[in-house]
């Protein structure tokens, strides 16, 4: 007896086979998939109390965001396009102007928005990037945690060490002031203990730690002393030690052109590697990623790929496996895996001149079962198999914009959007159905996270960035 079946549907199962079943159907018992074939063969050996409808919908995994940051859903276009002023806004609100509630309420908005967009597994970074992860106390991360927690998706939240020199100043918010104070790689790295401790694997493996150390890069070597530069090192290979004997991912942002082949120097690469933005690679840190099964995460709606090219087809080509991330929410993105599935092939067919380049089945597989695999979860997620974890998505194909009802996987990677998604099913449990979000009050949410929106502003005095820019309007360059 299952608990759940889901029938009359297109599944599109991203199994090895990539099979495409026109009447298909799925059963769910407690957390795992029992059953995936047509609608009659499951049916006939299956009941359910519960039993979903899925015609005219395409039933498919849930999709994986394997790059995103934490604190980024209450920022978002703040500063209108001044990127210094943006980059200043998140330094302060990471560091100094934020308390457990920002965290715990963006954490919550940001889960929602992944929710409706049939996110079902995302990775977050704690903070902007590798210089402003707020661990300086692990209250804040357990803030977070709990938020996603609540929500009811499967997260991997990436703490770990900032850039030095240390210390850096932090600080709470406490009775309209802060109180700062300075904070070193050992406080950050007691941070990141007690955490995995706390979160690590729990509810179900929808809440896992990853570890984070920041990129060296060439303008590193010059800008950081010597004793500087030997301590980032040394940190780096500290925390990704952490990772490996404890079995977790180990990521970092921001690479480009010379910076994976520091790191491969370093010793810090492997299968539990994963790499985001990675823009600019040469042909032999190419083959480093392959030797070392390092892993990619690909961000090709983000500042950094109009910058310089990530060579995710190259990567592939040469074996290396590539996930699809979001680099969201901001300064001017959001959490819809469609959106970024789109501007992938668009964005490689452009470099190459050749509209066959990145097919949209390979598109798909990115965010799907490449992405499981990028985490280490290919046994657990990303496909529609017996045994797996049942994370499901139904995207609704009665939509003017997705008919007429044929080539579905094709309606689905190329005319979709986020909104389409109508019902989402992570461990089993059903979070939304037809468009309505059950595991949590959305309303809530959206005025807990305006609340603490207004909060942030007004602590970091950010309200003049709210103003766009006098470039906005009838200009062709802002």
């Amino acid at each position: 007896m299952a608990d759940i079946l889901i029938i009359n549907g297109i599944v599109v199962t991203m199994d090895p086979t990539r099979r495409v079943i026109e009447d298909g159907a799925v059963a769910i018992a407690g957390d795992r998939i029992v059953a995936v074939g047509t609608t009659a063969e499951v049916t006939a050996r299956h009941g359910a109390p519960k039993v979903i409808d899925a015609s005219r919908k395409i039933v498919m995994p849930g999709f994986i965001d394997a790059h995103a940051h934490a604190g980024h859903g209450f920022i978002k276009t703040l500063g209108g396009g001044r990127n210094d002023e943006w980059y200043k806004a998140c330094g302060y609100t990471y560091t100094q102007g934020s308390t457990p509630a920002f965290w715990r309420a963006e954490a919550q908005l940001a889960a929602v928005e992944r929710l409706r967009f049939g996110v079902t597994t995302g990775v977050s970074l704690l903070g902007g990037g590798d210089t402003i992860l707020r661990t300086d106390d692990p209250v804040y991360g357990e803030a977070h945690c709990d938020g996603v927690a609540e929500v009811g998706t499967r997260s991997f939240v990436a703490v770990g060490s900032t850039r030095p020199p240390h210390p850096l100043t932090y600080g709470t918010w406490e009775d309209g002031k802060a109180q700062t104070y300075p904070v070193g790689f050992e406080r950050q790295f007691a941070t990141v203990q007690t955490l995995i401790k706390s979160w690590h694997g729990s509810h179900g493996q929808r809440l896992n730690i990853a570890l984070i150390t920041p990129t060296l890069r060439k303008e590193h070597r010059a800008e950081l002393s010597a004793g500087d530069m030997d301590l980032a090192m040394a940190q780096a290979k500290q925390v990704s030690k952490l990772a490996r004997d404890n079995g977790l991912v180990f990521t970092q942002d921001g690479h480009t052109t010379g910076s994976v082949a520091f790191a491969d120097e370093m010793g810090i690469l492997g299968p539990e590697a994963l790499l985001s933005h990675s823009t600019g690679l040469t042909e032999a840190e190419i083959a480093i990623c392959a030797r070392t099964d390092t892993k990619i995460a690909h961000n090709p709606s983000a500042i950094a790929s109009v910058l310089a090219r990530c060579p995710a087809i190259e990567l592939m080509d040469a074996g290396v496996t590539v996930a699809l991330g979001s680099d969201a929410t901001a300064p001017d993105r959001s959490g819809d895996m469609f959106r970024h599935m789109q501007q992938a092939m668009h964005y490689h067919k452009t470099f190459f001149k050749d509209p066959k380049v990145l097919p949209p089945g390979k598109a798909l597989e990115m965010c799907t079962i490449d992405g499981a695999r990028a985490l280490g979860m290919e046994a657990e997620i990303g496909s529609l198999e017996a045994g797996k974890k049942a994370d499901v998505v139904l995207v609704d194909l009665a939509r003017p914009h997705m008919y007429p009802l044929h080539m579905p996987v094709f309606r689905l990677v190329c005319f979709a959007n986020g909104n389409d998604v109508s019902t989402v099913i992570v461990d089993g449990r059903v979070l939304m159905e037809d468009r309505v979000v059950r595991s949590i009050d959305e309303g809530k949410v959206l005025d807990t996270a305006q609340a603490e929106a207004e909060l942030m502003l007004d602590r970091g005095g950010f309200r003049d960035l709210l103003e766009p820019l006098p470039t906005f309007w009838g200009h062709t360059r802002g």
